[in-house]
């Protein structure tokens, strides 16, 4: 593994990233990981990391990505930070705290946010880790089984800090969106909660949920909301944390445009420029748009793009500040945002006076 990491640094990559929450990635040890971000940390690489808990255990898993920082000597980077469950809203200044002792303690850490309420990720990470084991078939097998979806059941509904158990983090089962599917008879069910689910099925809501994983092949993603607004607003209020949107691609057209993603595909940067600049003054024009663009940059460690200035690559946007809003919602989230006039990528227009161009001037961007 230390080889493919070397293999991979020398090809190019900026670093490497865990996402400690998913199987398999809950099974690597601390020293496991340590061992690889040196690896990465010999090229001028960076650590970064959806870590192992947002909700409960949140304070232990940031202990562990600082001190997987302070002994790889790698910068750390915490993807999308948050305090996820109804038992840790109000939590973000103790975490806030913790994250600035670790930078002055000297590790270089910072992180980002998309900045909603709502996550999204894979509904088969409600299932505890250990169901994992052997992958989505072995998944399955077990759900199908009487006696193991019982045991699984119950740990679903027992609270415990030894893994990230999002059942017990939202207010019910009105908490899940239905997100994207793969089975084609599922498509109805793209915008609804699990409680409408349950319903609809006239099943008991968890049952509803390992039967919707059975009959998607464990397939489906949801949005899942876990996060109070005084904590997204805080964690996005800190200096040392920039924007991200952590969406795959998305179209309101053709294949993509029939599934139905979390509204920060479409809205994640207007959003903030809309609702935290513009209505509610929680962050400064200036402060989101480094937040946007030289913050991460300088995070990347990409030298030549960020800011605006002679000699860079002229990654340019021109918008109204005045106008500019995202429109996609967690209800209608296929929707383009408004009032980005031009785009240019690499000094090449991408979009001009708000329609696309069809100019492909994107490259690769790679750590060398």
């Amino acid at each position: 593994m230390k080889g493919l990491v070397r293999e991979a640094m020398e090809d190019g990559a900026v670093g490497v990233s865990t996402a400690l929450q998913y199987a398999p990635a809950p099974y690597a040890k601390t020293e496991e990981l340590i061992a690889l971000a040196a690896e990465a940390a010999k090229f001028g690489g960076t650590y970064a990391s959806h870590i192992r808990d947002e909700g409960d255990a949140i304070a232990e898993a940031l202990d562990e990505a600082f001190r997987i920082g302070r002994e790889a000597a790698i910068p750390v980077e915490i993807w999308h930070l948050k305090a996820a469950g109804k038992s840790n809203w109000g939590r973000m200044p103790e975490i806030v705290a913790r994250i600035e002792q670790a930078r002055k303690s000297g590790v270089d850490v910072a992180a980002d946010t998309y900045a909603y309420p709502a996550m999204f990720n894979s509904f088969s990470a409600l299932i505890p880790p250990w169901a994992h084991d052997g992958g989505d078939r072995k998944l399955i097998e077990r759900l199908k089984d009487p006696a193991t979806r019982a045991r699984i059941r119950k740990e679903l509904e027992t609270p415990s800090r030894e893994w990230n158990n999002e059942w017990q983090q939202v207010n019910g089962p009105e908490s899940f969106l239905i997100g994207a599917v793969q089975n084609p008879k599922l498509m109805p069910l793209q915008g609804k909660t699990l409680a409408e689910v349950a319903k609809l099925w006239n099943k008991d809501p968890i049952d509803a949920a390992f039967d919707l994983l059975i009959e998607d092949e464990a397939f489906t993603s949801v949005a899942l909301f876990m996060m109070s607004e005084p904590d997204v607003t805080l964690a996005l209020q800190q200096p040392w944390v920039s924007i991200c949107n952590d969406s795959q691609g998305a179209s309101p057209e053709g294949l993509l445009g029939r599934e139905h993603p979390h509204p920060r595909a479409y809205g994640a940067f207007p959003r903030i420029l809309r609702k935290y600049v513009r209505e509610e003054k929680k962050l400064t024009l200036e402060d989101a748009i480094r937040k946007f663009t030289s913050l991460p940059a300088q995070r990347m460690r990409f030298t030549d793009r960020g800011v605006l200035k002679a000699g860079m690559w002229a990654d340019m946007v021109v918008f109204d500040p005045e106008t500019i809003r995202d429109l996609a919602t967690f209800e209608r989230p296929n929707q383009l945002s408004e009032g980005m006039r031009f785009v240019l990528v690499n000094g090449v227009s991408v979009i001009e006076e708000g329609k696309m161009t069809n100019a492909l001037p994107g490259k690769v961007v790679d750590r060398r």
